[in-house]
């Protein structure tokens, strides 16, 4: 071997990302998938010696996951990450800049009360964002503990300066640089201000391979519900976009702004969609100086999950009437068992490999005879999947309707932007209530508008208190809002021409504009 290309010079990262260790953990059937997948990462990583572990958020799916959680979180961490095999990177950067929200800002493998042989660096995603009193997120707690290097965490978000954890190894040289999750509006706000600064290394700037590490949309969801990958600096060589959950796990080349882009996807499927269904891999990435190739690895601890869509309207059913719905149903389950046969294909002999699949089967049907129960319907196939309650999504084939011009609120409306974002990857869309209410108000004209409270705070606070237990949630929006009138009604009595101040006790982290 070359000695330029020596192995002491050629970094060695693992790439994961949208773990949700949790997801279903009361579930006796889906608890472990995502805890038995993760220690398939864990182990693959130790196996093949990497130098890091990157990933690109949502470790965990809720922000307040339950103690065995955490705990079976940190035994697997200390399980494999732990140990006496040195690591061969040098951190050169400022660590107090890089963990100044930690309370020991020190890289693990550098701190003298421990024993690290694998480095995890981790930001975080939406699912374990910091909330609550004292804004900390779970990655905190594993930062504290000492088995996890958490970066990327934001405590002012008027202005992002985004310094790079600097790492060397031999002759290549790597920036790594943090986004961790930030309300897609604001950030593309503070995109749009010019007030997201990366921060370059002073010395040999050209000879840095430059990652970033982010979890937003990429796909557009809203002109300003996404992050377009021209607001990224053309210097950056390679992004990791977590976030959303389909494998796409091949460099894809962005030829405007001249970096690749790599997205993990999720090892666990959260939701039941196409995206969800695509094969699951984690890439081993190795960098030598400006240059980088990846080994993608199949995962073979995924539970098999095969979907398929039908309209009984195109189906040859026997549509007498008082049979059809029994009709449909046979029908169904032919084509029910034709999925779990096709799920065997993804079988991959791992001992630790769910067999029981997922099946999700879309039906639309148009006339009321069809209907029937999908759950009592799921239930003769609950020892051949894993989902029979949720195994079969009816949806009613809709004829266009013209909307009274009185109707307050558009029903119609509202379904086809639930049934819209139904497919969104990487969270289910029952948990995208505040894109539901912004899409609605925002799109429906005048007659469609809030008029005191914002569509997005408001959607915020509902969100935060409902998926995140902040009771304080509303009331703050509320209060914030009853000041804000006062104040308008105070000028307005002085002053028919004055602007209205904004008050400045704001809701911590919460978007009003």
């Amino acid at each position: 071997m070359d000695s330029d290309h020596n192995p002491d010079n050629v970094f060695n990262i693992l790439v994961a990302s949208d773990v949700h260790l949790g997801y279903g953990e009361k579930d006796p059937i889906r608890g472990d998938d995502s805890f038995n997948t993760f220690e398939e990462i864990l182990q693959l990583a130790d196996q093949r010696e990497v130098d890091l572990i990157l990933l690109g958020g949502d470790l965990f799916h809720d922000n307040k996951p339950s103690p065995q959680c955490i705990h079976r979180c940190m035994t697997l961490l200390r399980r494999y990450c732990l140990g006496d095999r040195p690591v061969a990177v040098e951190f050169l950067s400022d660590q107090a800049e890089n963990f100044q929200h930690c309370m020991n800002p020190v890289v693990n493998y550098e701190d003298p009360n421990l024993n690290i042989s694998i480095p995890v660096y981790s930001i975080h995603g939406n699912h374990d964002d910091p909330s609550g009193f004292g804004r900390i997120a779970t990655l905190d707690l594993l930062s504290a503990s000492g088995l996890i290097n958490y970066f990327g965490k934001w405590t002012d978000l008027t202005q992002i300066h985004i310094s790079p954890l600097l790492l060397q190894k031999g002759t290549s040289r790597l920036a790594i640089y943090g986004l961790s999750y930030i309300k897609d509006e604001r950030l593309s706000r503070l995109y749009k201000d010019r007030k997201v600064t990366m921060l370059r290394p002073k010395e040999y700037v050209e000879d840095w391979f430059n990652i970033m590490v982010l979890h937003q949309n990429r796909v557009m969801r809203g002109s300003k519900n996404y992050v377009p990958e021209t607001a990224i600096d053309k210097f950056v060589d390679l992004v990791i976009w977590g976030h959303e959950h389909e494998c796409r796990i091949d460099p894809e080349l962005n030829p405007e702004q001249g970096f690749y882009v790599i997205q993990p996807g999720s090892p666990v499927a959260t939701s039941l969609c196409e995206g969800e269904a695509v094969e699951k891999f984690v890439t081993i990435l190795n960098i030598h100086k400006k240059e980088f190739n990846v080994e993608k690895i199949k995962l073979k601890t995924v539970r098999p999950f095969v979907m398929d869509s039908l309209n009984l309207s195109n189906c040859t059913l026997n549509r007498t009437d008082g049979l059809l719905s029994d009709e449909v149903q046979l029908y169904l389950t032919e084509r029910v068992e034709d999925l779990v046969r096709r799920s065997q294909d993804q079988l991959t002999g791992h001992r630790k490999q769910p067999t029981l699949p997922l099946i999700r089967l879309r039906v639309t049907y148009s006339e009321e005879m069809e209907y029937f129960n999908p759950i009592r319907f799921g239930q003769q196939f609950s020892d051949k999947v894993a989902n029979p309650m949720d195994m079969i999504l009816l949806k009613r084939e809709r004829k266009e309707k013209k909307v009274k011009s009185e109707d307050l609120l558009d029903k119609d409306a509202i379904r086809n932007t639930i049934d819209n974002d139904e497919e969104a990857v990487g969270d289910e869309w029952g948990s995208r209530a505040e894109t539901v209410v912004e899409r609605y108000f925002s799109e429906g004209g005048d007659a469609k508008q809030l008029r005191v409270l914002s569509v997005r705070g408001l959607a915020e606070a509902v969100k935060r208190f409902i998926d995140k237990g902040d009771n304080d949630a509303i009331s703050d929006i509320t209060n914030y809002f009853s000041v804000f009138i006062d104040l308008a009604l105070a000028n307005s009595s002085l002053d028919r021409t004055a602007s209205c101040p904004i008050p400045h006790q704001l809701p911590r982290n919460m978007d009003l504009t």
